[in-house]
């Protein structure tokens, strides 16, 4: 398959114009799940939290897979590691975390707009990995590829720790909210997408394409204001809340 550039900055611009806008809504209201599902009176169709997680991050895996599978592919960096290092996070999120989770079902609208954008997103980051990307001899001893890597690896790791001091706040069937201790969480009150914005950004820096920075940039446009309702959240529910906490930035915000 040739590689379609035109499709790719198309589609580049078209995450960094959503993600801005996204940003700029979220900072006047919430997304509607979780915490912040309001009825309204209004009957919401949701669909469990394990299986929503399940289906939403599955075409971020399944599409860089299908692409791998059934189409020939420039060797190099971009096939050999960066795009493995990409669906790692994926396989991690569609099968492992979504077993585990204790979350809230999701709005079926939530869930709808996450696997289209997981689909276009699989699909434009495998693409560009497999069929465009064009990484020298030079680019493995680079250190935006090795400090890169690093990031996403640290970024990872707090992720899943994070994901793991949550799921154990609660006992099963547990409703109430706690304020969550141990790891990140004595210096952000959501480590847990401190962890997601490290990984992301740090793949855009080993990877340095338009492609992962406009992903990096509506990582941290969709999560950072969610982070910042949390630490208010939080702020309002418990007076005992640690006041040295950030929201998602350790001593920055």
């Amino acid at each position: 398959m040739e590689c379609r550039e035109n499709v790719i900055h198309y589609l580049s611009w078209c995450f960094i114009i959503t993600a801005l806008a996204n940003f700029l809504k979220q900072t006047r209201t919430h997304t509607p799940y979780g915490r912040y599902l309001i009825s309204n009176g209004i009957q919401v169709r949701t669909c469990p939290a394990k299986l929503a997680w399940f289906i939403q991050e599955l075409p971020s895996f399944l599409v860089p897979m299908f692409l791998l599978l059934t189409t020939d592919s420039r060797p190099g960096l971009g096939k050999e590691l960066l795009l493995w290092t990409f669906c790692l996070h994926y396989f991690q999120r569609t099968f492992i975390y979504s077993l585990l989770t204790r979350g809230r079902p999701s709005p079926l609208s939530i869930v709808f707009y996450a696997v289209v954008f997981c689909s276009v997103n699989g699909f434009l980051q495998g693409h560009y990995m497999l069929h465009c990307s064009a990484y020298n001899d030079v680019w493995r001893a680079d250190i935006r590829l090795g400090s890169g890597l690093l990031i996403f690896f640290l970024g990872m790791a707090i992720n899943i720790h994070s994901d793991h001091i949550l799921r154990n706040l609660r006992i099963s069937g547990e409703i109430v909210y706690k304020i969550p201790t141990g790891g990140m969480f004595e210096y952000v009150s959501a480590a847990n997408f401190f962890g997601e914005i490290l990984e992301w950004c740090g793949y855009a820096l080993a990877t340095w394409s338009l492609p992962t920075f406009s992903f990096a940039l509506f990582t941290v446009c969709s999560i950072g204001p969610r982070a910042y309702h949390h630490h208010r959240y939080y702020q309002q529910k418990f007076e005992n809340y640690p006041q040295s906490r950030k929201a998602v930035i350790p001593f920055i915000f």
